[in-house]
């Protein structure tokens, strides 16, 4: 197996990245916690050539700007003339946490209710759900909760971090989204979801949300390692993402017998 090229400068976590808002976070602490630093200190966190992975999925209403999200931040790009997503979408976001490459596999799932069936198929073996709103559409913040209730139904409810993300903040006035941001930290707080608002266009808290993301992630893994495998290295049984899995993706998106598909690539 080909040696992966090292991680983007700008993809280098040293610091626990902080929270948006305090009454809606999934912890409060400024630091990393003392077990995961200690034990990247030490280099118990697996071999030269692997790498841990997260996956994510990205699930909210239709054109409430999952995509525009993920493109702004792995592509730093923002199209206003998106197409809808069809099925679901891929992208890997490589990161150095503490020293350690960790991964982000970024499932970027359709918003229409035709397709919900299929992307329904990914949800499963998700470590982190984001639950994305448009803060001018208060309908689209309704109906998180249901998103939500699709999410968990494919995986263990005790093992997901939860994200509620409002987006399109650049559109709103301040009267406007502080109105929203209520209801918002109320629902964060309720679902025990972290709480955050980007805006896509101008890339206003973007690369923040997700280097959280990417780091409380990787932490729990950490810690979740730790207590499974006591003095084994962590990471020493970890699969790699195939290079060409965005490519199988998109083939199986249009595949006829969509669960065979998954049962012979996952």
């Amino acid at each position: 197996m080909s040696v992966l090229p090292p991680v983007r400068r700008d993809r280098i976590i040293a610091q626990l990245p902080q929270y948006f808002r305090k009454e809606a976070a999934l912890h409060t602490e400024n630091d990393f916690n003392n077990k995961v630093k200690t034990a990247c200190q030490e280099q118990r966190t697996g071999t030269v050539g692997r790498f841990k992975i997260s996956k994510v999925i990205v699930v909210g209403d239709l054109a409430v700007g999952k995509t525009c999200l993920i493109n702004r931040f792995c592509k730093d790009a923002f199209d206003k003339n998106y197409k809808a997503t069809i099925g679901v979408d891929f992208e890997m976001e490589r990161f150095e946490v503490l020293g350690v490459p960790f991964s982000l596999q970024l499932w970027d799932t359709a918003g229409q209710e035709r397709f919900k069936c299929i992307a329904s198929t990914y949800y499963r073996g998700a470590q982190v759900v984001i639950i994305v709103f448009d803060v001018n559409d208060i309908a689209s913040l309704g109906h998180a909760r249901q998103w939500l209730e699709d999410a968990l139904k494919e995986n263990d409810p005790t093992s997901v971090q939860l994200f509620l993300v409002g987006t399109k903040k650049d559109l709103s006035s301040p009267a406007q989204y502080s109105r929203i941001e209520q209801d918002a930290l109320k629902l964060a707080q309720e679902i025990r979801a972290e709480y955050w608002a980007v805006s896509s266009l101008t890339g206003e808290n973007v690369k923040e949300f997700f280097f959280r993301v990417a780091s409380l992630a990787f932490e729990t893994n950490v810690l979740a390692e730790l207590e499974k495998s006591g003095s084994r290295q962590i990471g020493d049984v970890i699969s790699e993402c195939p290079n060409n899995l965005s490519v199988i993706i998109k083939t199986i998106n249009h595949c006829c017998n969509l669960s065979l598909a998954l049962d012979v690539i996952i």
